[in-house]
């Protein structure tokens, strides 16, 4: 029972922190380090770097819209010809069907398309081809690979990129069109990273040139650009100074294989005869495209972000004390000394209890001693007491 109570008591033992200077130039210069390394991550990487004393917004909403322009002369089979953006710039739009193969009429089901084919099977098998009859446009495509471009000086072109952003979080809206008092900027600036690097009018030969390709070579067989915009805005700043920055890569090629890289697509235009009857011409078409991808998060100052940080930062200084206190009390020569010095207990209360008993004993024993002389005392008196008075007669 006294055990249990004895522990009880310690329960209510309050425990505080002893500072011991110790006189060891390895641990101080360590600890000073830990100070040093913390304090620099915390102003130079978290507040500088990251910015971490703003509240963060990525859900950004973007809207795009592009515009070509140019115009160039070519020479067709039906001769020269003008064509303009009505011309070259068509929503790609493909329709392929398989072809398909039979060895007798059952194997070509009425009104199926083919698996590989350029039209809807008639229910009969040819023979001497081994293929179903296919109700279709005549004559079939055949495949074809262009060996030169045909709009060569499509390079000088450019291509108008208006995009339009919005963080709502922050209530912030901006487009990428350099707001200026000159009307006739847009119609004459281009855009280039060292001089006009808010200009959202590219040329499409440069588009081409800064994803590390040819122009010559891509006009030929078509290929795939990314063009990636990305928003980084410090909100705390000027508004002016919110502005995109542009990259720009080739998406159709792979390191492995050519074969895949390219880009075409069809498209048919539909007329009729004198009799009625219908036909198309039908175009593939191999073209460059321009994907467009728009990235960015934007910042302001928040006491809540920035009050979580600095409470991280004195978080990493205590691990540093924690980390210089094991080396110094367990690891270090002479630990045990040190471990002394850094822990100790107060027994004053035991103390206390102590002398509180032994003068309660000591007066106990004063109060024994006290009793006894008094009964002593009265000992003595009591024959004197109990005598009887004689007279006593002297004769001379």
């Amino acid at each position: 029972m006294a055990g249990c109570l004895t522990f009880a008591w310690t329960l209510l033992d309050y425990k505080t922190e002893k500072f011991v200077i110790a006189k060891n130039k390895k641990i101080g210069i360590l600890f000073r380090l830990i100070q040093l390394s913390v304090i620099g991550y915390l102003i130079g990487w978290v507040f500088l770097w990251k910015k971490g004393y703003q509240e963060k917004e990525e859900a950004i909403q973007s809207s795009v819209i592009t515009k070509l322009k140019g115009v160039t002369l070519i020479n067709s089979t039906t001769g020269p010809q003008i064509w303009g953006p009505e011309d070259y710039v068509i929503p790609p739009q493909s329709h392929r069907v398989p072809d398909g193969l039979c060895g007798q009429d059952e194997d070509c089901p009425e009104g199926e398309i083919v698996v590989a084919g350029h039209g809807v099977k008639t229910g009969r098998c040819t023979n001497t081809t081994g293929t179903c009859e296919i109700h279709g446009w005549c004559p079939v495509e055949h495949s074809y690979k262009p060996t030169e471009a045909l709009l060569r000086r499509a390079e000088n072109f450019t291509v108008y990129i208006k995009n339009f952003i919005r963080f709502p979080k922050f209530d912030f809206s901006k487009s990428n069109v350099l707001e200026t008092g000159n009307d006739t900027y847009l119609k004459k600036c281009t855009y280039d990273v060292d001089h006009n690097p808010y200009c959202p009018i590219f040329r499409l030969g440069d588009l081409v040139s800064w994803t590390g390709h040819s122009f010559e070579e891509m006009a030929v067989l078509g290929g795939s650009i990314g063009v990636a915009i990305e928003w980084n805005c410090d909100l705390d700043k000027d508004y002016t100074l919110c502005n995109p920055q542009y990259s720009f890569a080739r998406l159709d090629t792979t390191s492995n294989s050519s074969s895949t890289s390219g880009y075409n697509f069809r498209y048919a235009q539909y007329y009729k005869d004198g009799s009625e009857e219908t036909y198309r011409t039908l175009y593939k078409v191999f073209g460059i495209r321009i994907d467009i991808m728009v990235n960015g998060r934007a910042g302001r100052f928040s006491i809540i972000p920035t009050v979580i940080n600095i409470g991280s930062g004195l978080a990493l200084l205590g691990a540093g004390v924690f980390v210089c206190d094991m080396l110094l009390l367990y690891l270090m020569p002479n630990s045990s000394f040190y471990r002394e010095k850094k822990f100790e207990t107060d027994k004053s209360r035991g103390h206390k209890k102590h002398r509180d008993h032994k003068g309660h004993r000591d007066h106990r024993d004063h109060k024994d001693h006290k009793s006894a002389h008094h009964r002593e005392r009265r000992h003595r008196k009591r024959p004197a007491e109990e005598q009887k008075l004689k007279t006593v007669t002297i004769q001379n």
